[in-house]
């Protein structure tokens, strides 16, 4: 992510939600050798639904809700992220982006940026993060770059980071380059988030991204063999830039990820739920 987010607002976490205390150490228990409480690592705290048609004529319900992204070397919140699910109205289930073409692709994430830009309410030294797809970035670069600088002209003049999600890991390097060199500014930058794969980030070393961002729910990171192989993925994140934002990560693995070269987390409930 880029330089300088280091402020997040107060009272969003509780005293028990171990925001200011490191990771698995000292905290309040329930009982004689019991775990501290990790709720608050991966509840989000507020979200947001809307809902748009596609041009299929496909009605879709899209939420929005707000993660904390902890940095791992000072183990607080520094940041905000949307995570964003997509539904066929009326069907509890996850819909597949696949289906959509570009003209949808668009269209959410303009109302993506409208709607999360209200909902994250950034201020000055305030910093968030938003989804967007790849292929709505590279099919329209300028469109969507200026729709960010006046959503950041707006009430909410924080900085903005942009996760992109959808294949930007195969895309050639002078792309990833041209759409970096088009979109960051001083305020505003982007995250690759990538497949959970070595090749797939090791691929991306000669590009100029700063952060690369990997969801760790389709990584088993729970036994020690599990585990090895998780470092080994981070280590190749960290090798293509400066920073890498783990999504999902288990809160008892938090210092084992920064060793490895994680700079960021975004933590996993310990209930289960839709990713």
């Amino acid at each position: 992510m880029a330089a300088g987010i280091k402020h997040v607002g107060t009272g969003m976490f509780d005293e028990d939600g171990m925001a200011a205390r490191r990771y698995g150490n000292a905290g309040a228990t329930t009982g004689v050798g019991s775990a501290p409480s990790r709720q608050a690592f991966g509840v989000p705290y507020e979200s947001i639904t809307f809902s748009t048609a596609t041009r299929g004529r496909m009605d879709l319900t899209i939420t929005l809700a707000a993660q904390p992204v902890f940095e791992l070397a000072s183990s607080t919140p520094v940041s905000r992220r949307l995570r964003r699910s997509l539904r066929r109205c009326g069907e509890p289930t996850l819909f597949e982006r696949k289906t959509l073409d570009v003209e949808d692709l668009r269209r959410i994430d303009a109302l993506t940026l409208q709607h999360g830009m209200e909902l994250l309410k950034l201020g000055p030294g305030d910093c968030g993060i938003i989804p967007a797809f790849w292929r709505s970035l590279t099919e329209n670069r300028e469109s969507y770059a200026l729709r960010c600088t006046e959503a950041q002209h707006s009430p909410y003049p924080g900085s903005l980071l942009i996760e992109v999600v959808g294949g930007p890991e195969q895309a050639a390097i002078e792309t990833i380059d041209d759409i970096l060199g088009r979109f960051e500014t001083g305020s505003r930058g982007l995250i690759l988030h990538i497949v959970p794969d070595v090749g797939a980030a090791l691929r991306l070393r000669g590009a100029r991204v700063s952060c690369l961002a990997i969801d760790f729910a389709g990584v088993a990171h729970d036994g020690a063999r599990e585990w090895q192989a998780a470092v080994d993925l981070i280590a190749a994140a960290r090798q293509t830039c400066s920073q890498v934002m783990l999504i999902n990560l288990r809160p008892e693995r938090a210092l084992g990820a920064q060793a490895a070269g994680a700079t960021h987390a975004v933590f996993a409930n310990l209930e289960p739920r839709t990713v």
